[in-house]
């Protein structure tokens, strides 16, 4: 990798899975090189308290740079502001629908519709279920104009012990999808045999 500062957004929405982007936002924290940019909407101030005891303020000390939501202004909604990367951790239904019909009526969605604008790396970790057909509409009209859809989905082939355990796995899969370098991450290395019978 090159010695750039990489700049990557992180959205926080008002669906379940607030921890999501609190740990994206502590991995990318401790990631030299890595500048992260914070957004968080109204309804995701009520969930990270419902879902963790934990205030705006809690939140917006892992970013490097925070802006507010109302801000359209902010450098996050232009095409010429140079990032590598945004990531809406978790994408409620209704940011889902906004991306995919180019509503940008707030600082998460004009920053969406720029990383689409500019062909830049757009992460949608949606949440929600069962997926009704506006669900899946929205999800495939995002996916066509290449963002990238990642409903945050636990894996048990490494064995989690602990609810942490499975989110900081899909938080190391997240940031494989932003392009970064990941140490952190335990890589596969193919299936053990089974033992005979």
């Amino acid at each position: 990798m090159d010695d750039r500062v990489r700049r990557i957004i992180v959205a926080i929405t008002g669906a379940t899975g607030a921890t999501y982007g609190v740990q994206l936002l502590k991995r990318l924290h401790a990631m030299p090189g890595v500048e992260s940019h914070l957004v968080i909407s109204d309804a995701a101030s009520l969930t990270l308290h419902q879902e963790l005891g934990l205030q705006r303020r809690d939140a917006e000390a892992l970013a490097h740079v925070v802006h507010r939501n109302r801000d359209i202004g902010a450098s996050i909604a232009s095409g010429s502001f140079q990032t590598d990367g945004m990531i809406i951790a978790p994408c409620s239904m209704k940011t889902l629908a906004a991306v995919a019909h180019g509503l940008s009526d707030n600082l998460v969605t004009r920053a969406a519709d720029v990383m689409l604008k500019e062909r830049r790396r757009l992460v949608l970790m949606v949440r929600e279920t069962p997926f009704n057909l506006a669900h899946l509409r929205n999800m495939t009209a995002v996916t066509e104009m290449g963002g990238i859809v990642f409903p945050p989905l636990p894996s048990f082939y490494h064995r989690p012990a602990t609810i942490e355990e499975m989110v900081e796995h899909t938080v190391d899969r997240a940031v494989d999808l932003l392009g970064l370098e990941n140490a952190h991450a335990p890589r596969w290395g193919g299936m053990k045999s089974a033992p005979e019978a």
